[in-house]
């Protein structure tokens, strides 16, 4: 599997979109993350896409990038940890979660993992025809937003509006981040969760 790709931005982190991709993507609720984490990642994000505008040293570019993987790595430890609220902690919310994800595969999307974390989703997947990377995302959230809020008796912002997203480029890595799905609950230290599937 090799892509060519192209790079978009919206909001703290850029996009890589490609003519046949396979995603792997983390949204977030609102409250899971600390604001100077954010703000820390907002601005890598800034360094990466002016080096993508102006001719750097490879070094340089690496060096980018391992620090924005150590922050992406922060990022999940800390997810992992449980900040914020944890809705899907609830069974009724991880269920409107997982059912939303599974409602359009084979229509929109091929799904190929997913994992419902008490704060965070994970999902493995390749959009179908003209469906997009953000149009799916947009999708999924804004419906099981609704739908949790309506269960929750609650108002206002679920989901955190950014999500990262991880352009897969082999099938070594597919493997590796399907591996990495799979296990994210029992490295949590949850045991028998049944909010995963991986369906390669």
């Amino acid at each position: 599997m090799s892509l060519s790709a192209s790079i978009r931005s919206r909001g703290y982190l850029p996009h890589w979109e490609s003519d046949h991709p396979t995603y792997f993507v983390t949204f977030r609720l609102a409250d899971s993350l600390p604001r100077d984490l954010l703000d820390r990642l907002r601005r890598e994000r800034e360094a990466i896409q002016r080096s993508c505008q102006a001719k750097t040293s490879v070094s340089a570019d690496r060096k980018r990038a391992i620090k924005l993987r150590a922050l992406l790595q922060k990022a999940e430890r800390l997810l992992d940890g449980g900040l914020g609220q944890c809705y899907m902690r609830d069974p009724r919310i991880a269920q409107i979660v997982a059912d939303t994800l599974r409602h359009f595969r084979e229509q929109r999307y091929h799904l190929l993992a997913w994992c419902v974390m008490p704060n965070h989703v994970h999902v493995v997947f390749s959009p179908l025809g003209h469906n997009s990377l953000d149009a799916i995302l947009h999708s999924w959230k804004s419906y099981s937003a609704l739908e949790a809020n309506r269960l929750l008796g609650r108002k206002g912002v679920f989901w955190q509006r950014e999500y990262f997203d991880h352009l897969i480029r082999t099938e070594s890595s597919l493997r590796k981040v399907s591996r990495y799905v799979r296990e994210n609950p029992q490295k949590a230290g949850m045991r028998d969760w049944p909010w995963v599937q991986v369906l390669l």
